[in-house]
């Protein structure tokens, strides 16, 4: 009898533990589902486009981000030349293969007659070469220049005009983020408001891009709550330039050290292939990363139902570096969630098909060619080793970093790696939108040093020229507030990104970011005078006019000289050119 109540005692307690078990399983999953909904059902009930918003102040959206060419800088030098420009040439469409066959590079991003259009009264603008000037580009008889982006007027009228005057056609390569100086003594002034009109006014997206970005801006917006804007600045390249690789301590760290080794062997880095990233990033060369930024914004009073913009088409890292992120702030999105496939994949136009990257088709050997190699390798030690190891399937090397545990050098890019370069312009242009409409704007990294003009100064840039009170962040962690503060973290950090909204932000931004990108900080010279105003010109603040007066004389102390680099042939396919010719040269006006 005592056993047997020993026995209902044990199936009791069993019957209990099961329970409590079943109860905590239920528990569990209840709660991810709650957290599942709140991550992504509670934002896409706030997306609701039925409900009234705040409105975007600005429906004309006329910059993009191109990392490779700026045409702007260009537009500057035809007056000075007295010559006629062809449309120019985007390299990302023109090397890819199979883009929408209703599209011609220019034509791929922006909207070609508005850009005609604005400039008529500036610059002759044609779509197309005549037909004799054609002929000689395809006979290679087209000089072609690389000019560096601190190239002056003197370089273009000393070594270009006369090839122009010469052979009537001449081509322009920008390969090193622009291809005239970004600072220009005071009496060049209208140059500079050229780049204006010409960024800000001339160059209008294409009116798809347009449309879809701005029915992101209303599904964003449709609870009538604000936005910020962020990005990470998680450049592959620019990453390398400054060494920080160690910021990642994966792949993508291999993947940083080899192509700062490529830019080292093309000498343009002059360091030492290894460098400490940590004491790289406390001087302000490295990005924050998206863990830091999230601890900023809390640190700033943004409340973790904050709705953030995640812009930029490369993100290096992956969705794996967002985790930290999205851990604080669940309200997340980018495109892929404001926009489904379908709208997306309409930008494209009609797209011819491409095989699929060969890189990932190796030949998987059989049972029988796997024993025939082993006895053909003549005779083998005893005892044997092991068989030949597993083939490694094709899942495994998905993904474009595949190559590097195979091989010492990284391969060329597919027809596909190439069109979906071409398809980030587009992704760049809608993430541009949303960046320059959002109510505040943090970069991630804006400072690279590479000289390239990048996507978060190129924001600013025209957040500063649209409406200069916009809250803009422009944080320096190179800062001691910000590592290293004498008091409370919280309130350094605060005061440092308050004190980046005004003055002291713009001084920085100033010194900084404009000796390489005129874009960056367009101001003075395209909204205020810093002599003596005439007519409806405005003045501008003492600050700001010291602030100029300190960056020219830095700007002329630090002018290298000008280089000609000309040849007189090349493969077009890859490069991307402004074509101009001499406008005394008869032509047909339909061309």
């Amino acid at each position: 009898m005592f056993k047997s109540k020993i026995k209902w005692v044990a199936l009791g307690g069993l019957a209990l533990s099961f329970l409590s078990l079943l109860v905590h399983m239920f528990l569990a999953n209840t709660s991810a589902e709650l957290v599942q909904y709140h991550v992504m059902t509670g934002f896409v009930e706030d997306l609701n486009v039925n409900a009234v918003g705040k409105q975007f102040h600005n429906t004309k959206i006329m910059v993009s981000y191109m990392p490779r060419f700026l045409v702007d800088s260009r537009r500057s030098d035809h007056r000075l030349l007295n010559a006629s420009l062809v449309i120019p040439e985007i390299q990302e469409s023109t090397n890819s293969k199979g883009i929408g066959s209703e599209f011609k590079s220019f034509s791929y991003l922006y909207n070609v007659d508005h850009f005609i259009t604005s400039l008529r009264s500036d610059v002759v603008i044609v779509k197309d070469l005549p037909p004799e000037l054609k002929a000689a580009r395809k006979r290679k008889e087209c000089p072609i220049f690389k000019p560096r982006k601190s190239a002056s007027f003197d370089y273009y009228i000393k070594e270009v005009k006369p090839k122009l005057k010469q052979g009537k056609l001449i081509g322009l390569v920008v390969i090193d983020g622009g291809c005239l100086q970004p600072i220009l003594p005071p009496k060049w002034g209208e140059y500079q408001r050229l780049r204006c009109r010409v960024a800000f006014h001339a160059l209008h997206f294409r009116q798809d891009v347009l449309a879809l970005a701005h029915q992101m801006l209303k599904r964003l917006r449709a609870s009538g709550q604000p936005y910020l804007a962020y990005h990470p600045g998680l450049v592959r390249d620019a990453l390398a330039y400054q060494g920080c690789a160690d910021l990642f301590q994966d792949v993508h760290t291999e993947l940083i050290q080899y192509r700062r080794a490529q830019m080292i062997k093309q000498k343009l880095v002059h360091d030492e292939p290894s460098v400490d990233s940590y004491i790289q990033k406390v001087n302000g060369l490295c990005p924050l990363m998206p863990e830091e930024v999230g601890l900023l914004l809390r640190a700033m009073g943004y409340p973790p139902t904050t709705r953030n913009y995640l812009a930029g088409s490369e993100r290096f890292g992956g969705q794996r570096v967002m985790i930290p992120l999205r851990a604080i702030y669940t309200n997340l999105v980018d495109r892929s969630n404001l926009c489904n496939k379908y709208e997306l994949n309409k930008l494209l136009g009609t797209e011819s098909p491409l095989p699929s990257n060969p890189a990932n088709h190796t030949h998987v050997k059989t049972a029988d060619e796997l024993t025939k190699e082993w006895h053909e390798e003549g005779p083998h030690p005893r005892p044997q080793p092991p068989p030949p190891g597993r083939p490694i399937y094709q899942h495994e090397k998905e993904g474009w970093h595949g190559w590097i545990a195979e091989k010492e050098s990284e391969p060329d890019p597919s027809p596909i790696d190439l069109r979906d370069k071409a398809h980030r312009l587009l992704w760049d242009a809608l993430d541009y939108i949303v960046s320059v409409e959002a109510d505040a704007f943090f970069p991630g990294f804006n400072n690279d040093g590479t000289g390239w003009p990048d996507f978060s100064n190129l924001v600013m840039g025209h957040r500063l020229y649209e409406m200069a009170s916009s809250r803009t962040y422009r944080p320096d962690s190179s800062s001691d507030n910000l590592y290293f503060p004498k008091r409370s973290w919280t309130v350094a950090a605060r005061d440092h990104l308050n004190n980046s909204l005004g003055e002291v932000g713009l001084k920085r931004q100033l010194l900084q970011s404009k000796p390489n990108s005129f874009l960056s900080h367009p101001i003075p010279e395209c909204s205020c005078t810093t002599v003596k105003p005439i007519g409806d010109n405005h003045e501008c603040p003492k600050w700001l006019k010291d602030s100029v007066a300190k960056s020219r004389t830095q700007d002329e102390n630090e002018q290298p000289d000008d280089e000609v680099d000309e040849f007189q042939s090349g493969t077009e396919d890859e490069i991307a050119e402004d074509l101009m010719f001499d406008r005394d040269e008869e032509m047909d006006p339909n061309d």
